[in-house]
C-alpha cells in the first residue's frame, strides 16, 4: 500500500535547508551580477546579456540529460541524493569563477571567462536542483503536505535571499566591488557546499520508486508533453517566471536610473521579499480551504495590478515602487509554494498512465523553463538596454528611461495577465487527484506496478481512465 502519511517536519526543514546557499547565490546572480559585469566589470550590456541567453541554450541539454539520468539511478543512496553530494562543491568552485574573474582580464577575454563561468555554474546548479526538486514530491505525496513541504522550502530559500540582500547592499557601498565579492562568495558558496552535503547525507529516499524511471529519454519527455495538465502549467510557468524575472533584472537599473536611489536596493527588495516568507503559513492553509489552482490565479492577477502600476514610477519614487514591491511580493509568494505543489500532483496523474514515476523528467522541463524565461529576460534587457542607448554610471536620455520603465512593468503586466488567462482552463483539481491516488493505492494493494499499461482502473469501478463517472473520474 502507498503510504501518504503527514512528513516529519525534521524531514521537510532537512529538505529545505540547502535552500538557505543556494538561495544566496541564485538570487545574486539573478538580480545583481548584470549590473556588476556592466558596472564594475565594464561588460557591455548586450555582451553580458547575450551571454545570459546563450548560456540557456546548454539548458535545453543538460536539465533533461540530468533529470532522466536522475530518474534511472540505482544506489544504494537512492535515485536523487547521490547528486545532490556530487553537485555541493561545484556549485560553489563555478560561483568564484562567476564573481571573481582574474583582475587582468578584459575584452574577449574577459567575455569567454564570464561565458564559461555562467555554463559552468548553471549546470553545477541543475546537478542539484533538479533532482533536489524531484525529491520534493517524493518525500510527500499528500495532496494538501505537498504545499507545506514547499512552502517550508520556500521560507528557507528566501533568508538566504535576505542575506543575499545584505550582500547586495555590500556590493553598492564597496570602495573595491571586487574584493566585497570574493569575500561574499567565498562564504555563500561554503555555506551552499557545507548544507548540500549535510542534506544529501541525512535525508531518507521511498525505496519503492527505484528502477521505476523511464527507460527511453525521448519517450519520457514525450510523457511530459503528452500530460495535458503538465502541459499546461509548462506554459503558465514559463509566461509568469518571464515576467517575475523581469523584477530581478532591471530593478537595479529602474532604481539608479529612473528613481535615483540606487542605495535603496536592498530595502525595496526586502520589500518584496518580506511578505513573501510572512504569508507562506496564510498559503498553506487557504490552499486547503479553497484550492491550489484558485490561490495561485488570485496571485498571477495581484501581479498584474502590482506590475502595470509600476510604469508610473518616476525621480524620486522610491515609496511608491515599495509599496508595489510589497504588492508583487504577496502574490509571488505564492505562486513559489503552490506552483510546485500542483506540478507534483500532475506526475501522480503520469504514474497512473505509464506505471513509471519519472519526477526527474518533470521537474527537468520546469526548471529548463524557469532558467530559460530568465535567461530571455537577461538577453532581451541587455539587447533593448543597448539599441537605446544605455551608458553605464551616467544620465540616461528620455528613450532609454521609458524602454526601462516599459520593460519593467508594462510586459511583465502582460505576461501575468496572459498567464491567468491560460490557467483558468486547468482542471485537475483535488478531487481528480485524489481519485488518481486511490487508483494507485488499489494497483498497489493488487500487485507490482505494470509499467505502460493500456487502461487504469478507478475506485475498483474497473472502468478505464478517460470515461468520466461523477466526481471519481481523472481525466487522461
Amino acid at each position: 500500500m502507498r503510504e501518504r502519511g503527514r512528513v516529519p517536519l525534521t524531514v521537510v526543514l532537512l529538505y529545505g535547508l540547502p535552500g538557505l546557499g543556494l538561495g544566496f547565490l541564485f538570487f545574486l546572480t539573478s538580480v545583481y551580477l548584470m549590473k556588476y559585469a556592466t558596472d564594475v566589470l565594464l561588460m557591455p550590456p548586450a555582451v553580458i546579456g547575450g551571454l545570459f541567453l546563450a548560456s540557456r541554450v546548454w539548458d535545453a541539454v543538460s536539465d533533461p540529460l540530468v533529470g532522466h539520468l536522475s530518474d534511472r539511478t540505482r544506489s544504494r543512496l537512492g535515485r536523487r541524493r547521490p547528486w545532490l553530494l556530487v553537485s555541493a562543491l561545484p556549485m560553489a568552485l563555478t560561483a568564484w569563477m562567476l564573481w571573481c574573474p582574474p583582475r587582468h582580464l578584459d575584452g574577449g577575454a574577459l567575455t569567454l571567462w564570464m561565458g564559461a563561468a555562467l555554463f559552468l555554474h548553471f549546470t553545477a546548479t541543475t546537478l542539484f536542483a533538479v533532482p533536489h526538486e524531484s525529491l520534493g514530491a517524493e518525500l510527500a505525496e499528500d495532496h494538501h503536505d505537498r504545499t507545506r513541504l514547499f512552502g517550508v522550502r520556500h521560507v528557507l530559500g528566501t533568508f538566504g535571499i535576505f542575506l543575499a540582500l545584505g550582500g547586495i547592499f555590500l556590493l553598492v557601498r564597496s570602495a573595491s566591488p571586487r574584493d566585497t565579492a570574493a569575500t561574499l562568495i567565498l562564504s555563500a558558496g561554503g555555506l551552499t557546499a557545507l548544507l548540500t552535503v549535510f542534506a544529501g547525507a541525512l535525508l531518507r529516499e521511498p525505496e519503492a520508486h527505484l528502477g521505476r524511471g523511464g527507460e527511453r529519454p525521448f519517450a519520457a519527455f514525450a510523457d511530459v508533453l503528452r500530460n495535458p495538465h503538465a502541459r499546461l502549467l509548462l506554459a503558465v510557468f514559463a509566461i509568469e517566471t518571464i515576467g517575475s524575472a523581469t523584477l530581478g533584472v532591471l530593478l537595479p537599473y529602474v532604481l539608479e536610473y529612473v528613481v535615483g536611489r540606487a542605495d535603496l536596493i536592498p530595502h525595496l527588495v526586502a520589500g518584496y521579499m518580506v511578505p513573501a516568507v510572512l504569508f507562506v503559513p496564510l498559503w498553506i492553509v487557504l490552499a486547503r480551504r479553497i484550492g491550489k489552482k484558485t490561490l495561485w490565479l488570485a496571485s498571477m492577477c495581484t501581479m498584474t495590478l502590482a506590475f502595470g502600476a509600476l510604469f508610473f514610477v518616476g525621480p524620486g519614487d522610491w515609496l511608491y515602487v515599495a509599496v508595489l514591491a510589497m504588492i508583487a511580493g504577496v502574490g509571488g509568494g505564492c505562486g513559489a509554494v503552490v506552483a510546485p505543489s500542483i506540478q507534483a500532483d500532475v506526475i501522480d496523474w503520469d504514474e497512473l498512465r505509464t506505471g513509471e514515476r519519472k519526477e526527474g523528467a518533470y521537474f527537468a522541463l520546469w526548471s529548463f523553463v524557469r532558467k530559460g524565461a530568465i535567461g530571455i529576460t537577461a538577453g532581451a534587457a541587455g539587447l533593448a538596454l543597448g539599441a537605446t542607448g544605455f551608458v553605464p554610471n551616467a544620465e540616461q536620455s528620455p528613450q532609454t528611461l521609458l524602454a526601462l520603465r516599459a520593460l519593467f512593468s508594462l510586459f511583465p503586466a502582460l505576461c501575468f495577465a496572459v498567464g491567468s488567462l491560460l490557467f483558468l482552463r486547468f482542471r485537475f483539481n483535488q478531487a481528480e487527484h485524489e481519485a488518481v491516488q486511490a487508483a494507485l493505492t488499489a494497483r498497489g494493494a493488487a500487485g507490482p506496478p505494470h509499467p505502460r499499461e493500456g487502461t487504469a482502473q478507478v475506485g475498483g469501478e474497473g472502468r478505464p481512465i478517460g470515461e468520466r463517472r461523477g466526481r471519481e473520474a481523472v481525466r487522461l
